[in-house]
């Protein structure tokens, strides 16, 4: 429909109601389907809503095949150039050839109630590099993105990061390699690592008891927990550890924008290489200078 908008916009015009009044139409029903599951019959009533989002997008998929064709042909009407024409065309193009998978999905697994292979899975139609993330939060049950890792000093700067391609492993298995890492790729030695308990694991405590490295991730085991708060250097790490939410929110908000408004892969690593880079920067910039010592004078 957006495209659809910028080719009405140009004076192409087939005869339709205005492109507003199918997202408007589309977006209600989403929030029907999103208030199904409160319902007595929500198994039923969500099926329902599925159908009528199938007729409009059958409704939608006809008229973005005729604004197409119409593009296509007269071209030459509207005040863009050929390539510009082809970029609209490759908009339209890359939904309408999505759309019978997208269909056949959501027939399957709401309306046979089957499973959908994670592999043949279309989570966005505009980026294929999206991945669902489980949040299990209030609000925020299930996300889609890229998830994103960073490892932050007591200073605020943000030693190391890795943006996920696919699904990203387990916490408890970043540990050992991100302290390689940092090590192998600044000039200091660890003394001390602090995390919160998903990053837990009897691996990953023998592995920093062997480099020497003060383990302050909080142990999965409660009653391991119970004897680790005795310890003043493991809550103070703890108490250091919070604050890395509110710097993951400072990056995000102030430094990449949220949404990140790159799209694919490639280029959202590229923002957030950036992101970390400008963020050190201002950091650097805020931290107390050392004075510098005093020369000696040079001796008579």
């Amino acid at each position: 429909m957006k495209a659809i908008t910028l080719i009405r916009d140009q004076g192409l015009r087939h005869r339709m109601d205005p492109p507003a009044v199918f997202i408007k139409r589309m977006n209600r029903l989403c929030i029907e389907m999103t208030h199904t599951p409160k319902r007595a019959d929500g198994k039923r009533h969500r099926k329902k809503v599925l159908r009528k989002m199938d007729r409009l997008v059958g409704t939608v998929r006809a008229h973005a095949r005729r604004y197409r064709q119409l593009l296509d042909e007269a071209w030459q009407r509207t005040a863009w150039t050929r390539p510009q024409t082809e970029q609209v065309l490759r908009r339209i193009d890359g939904v309408l050839q999505q759309l019978p998978a997208a269909r056949e999905q959501a027939h399957q697994r709401i309306i046979a109630e089957q499973p959908v292979d994670n592999a043949d899975k279309i989570l966005s139609l505009y980026d294929a590099d999206v991945r669902v993330i489980v949040r299990h939060k209030a609000g925020a049950e299930v996300e889609f993105g890229n998830s994103l890792l960073i490892a932050e000093s007591r200073q605020g700067l943000l030693l190391d990061w890795e943006l996920f391609q696919q699904t990203a492993p387990q916490d408890s298995r970043l540990v050992t390699a991100r302290v390689e890492r940092i090590e192998q790729n600044l000039p200091i030695k660890l003394k001390e690592v602090g995390a919160d308990r998903g990053f837990d694991s009897a691996s990953n405590q023998e592995q920093l008891a062997e480099r020497k490295i003060y383990n302050g991730i909080c142990p999965r085991d409660p009653h391991r927990l119970q004897e680790r708060l005795r310890s003043w250097k493991f809550l103070g790490l703890q108490r250091r550890r919070s604050q890395t939410e509110a710097r993951i929110g400072i990056f995000l908000h102030n430094f990449l924008g949220e949404p990140l408004r790159a799209k694919g892969f490639a280029h959202r690593q590229f923002a957030v290489g950036w992101g970390v880079l400008t963020h050190n920067l201002w950091v650097l910039a805020r931290l107390p200078q050392r004075a510098a010592k005093p020369k000696l004078a040079a001796a008579a």
